[in-house]
């Protein structure tokens, strides 16, 4: 493998992986708080689209990621009035999400189908970029890849370092005991749930402002499933998720390496790989059992009241 060859895997995967590396940090929040959220796919669009109108209709990027947040962050508080004020169940209730932002986006975003927006483009770091292949790779890139680089160990520190960190993972795990340290479990799971909404929202706008510049139905194209498999993948720690995130994203542009050396795959294959890998991650990590060992928050997906032990 040559160093061209290297330095486009390599910088195709982490371009590939960034949508999936927001939406996975997303869903590690709202799940380290207790709450499952099936509903990433639908977040995903919706914040796709809305970032995408947003810069056509303004030209103002960063309003149309401010915007695709909080569109995203709107799903997630639906979720969180069914899930944590309503008790509803979480599954149905997230699933709900992906067929709302689905609908929503499709039948809005008809008009939008074929136009150009302004995105965001490459921006190199000085002199970390002029270092050789690393440079390119890493320090050659758009800036919502930068703002991933950052989140990642800031998600991490406050998970780890910090009282409210402390607080969202006792919240996860015994929101009885959190509770009677005086931790509000709904409004913590609120705040996570909708938190978690709009890193998904970060995600789409991704999607449509970087990766893709433009704005296609449907364009997430499972892509918030995998971030809910990744979750379970980088046992809930957010260092561990943007090496998952890079990895699938690696995965998904296997197809064009494996292409430049002529391996004969058929091209239907050679896409299916990163959802394959999906469904064997899910198959392995599905248990119950599994999941506790490893690590799982012990609430999740499990209502809290103040009536009732969890």
């Amino acid at each position: 493998m040559n160093q061209n060859m290297i330095v486009t895997t390599f910088s195709g995967a982490i371009r590939a992986g960034t949508p999936l590396l927001f939406a996975t940090i997303g869903e590690l929040l709202a799940e380290r708080s207790g709450v499952l959220n099936l509903g990433v796919e639908g977040m995903m669009l919706i914040g796709a689209f809305t970032g995408f109108a947003v810069s056509y209709s303004t030209g103002n990027l960063l309003l149309a990621v401010g915007m695709a947040m909080a569109a995203a962050a709107a799903l997630a508080s639906l979720h969180a009035l069914m899930s944590v004020t309503l008790r509803a169940n979480q599954v149905v209730s997230g699933l709900a999400l992906v067929f709302l932002g689905s609908g929503l986006s499709g039948f809005w975003g008809q008009r939008y189908v074929g136009i150009q927006a302004l995105h965001f483009t490459s921006f190199k770091i000085p002199f970390l970029a002029n270092i050789p292949i690393v440079g390119e790779i890493l320090f050659d890139r758009d800036p919502l890849v930068y703002v991933g680089y950052i989140l990642v160990p800031a998600v991490w520190w406050f998970l780890y370092k910090t009282k409210a960190g402390m607080n969202l993972r006792a919240v996860g795990e015994a929101p009885s005991a959190a509770d009677a340290r005086g931790i509000n479990v709904n409004l913590t799971r609120y705040i996570y749930t909708i938190i978690g909404g709009a890193f998904a929202g970060l995600g789409g706008a991704y999607l449509s402002l970087a990766y893709t510049p433009m704005w296609v139905q449907n364009m997430s194209a499972g892509r918030g499933w995998i971030a809910i498999v990744l979750v379970i993948f980088a046992i809930w720690d957010p260092l561990l998720a943007m090496a998952g995130a890079y990895l699938f994203g690696g995965i998904s542009i296997l197809q064009f390496g494996l292409q430049v050396a002529q391996i004969p795959i058929p091209a239907n294959i050679m896409k299916m790989f990163p959802y394959l890998f999906t469904i064997v991650v899910m198959l392995f990590t599905s248990g119950e059992k599994i999941k506790k060992r490893f690590g799982a928050p012990s609430a999740l997906g499990i209502p809290y009241s103040r009536e009732e032990k969890t």
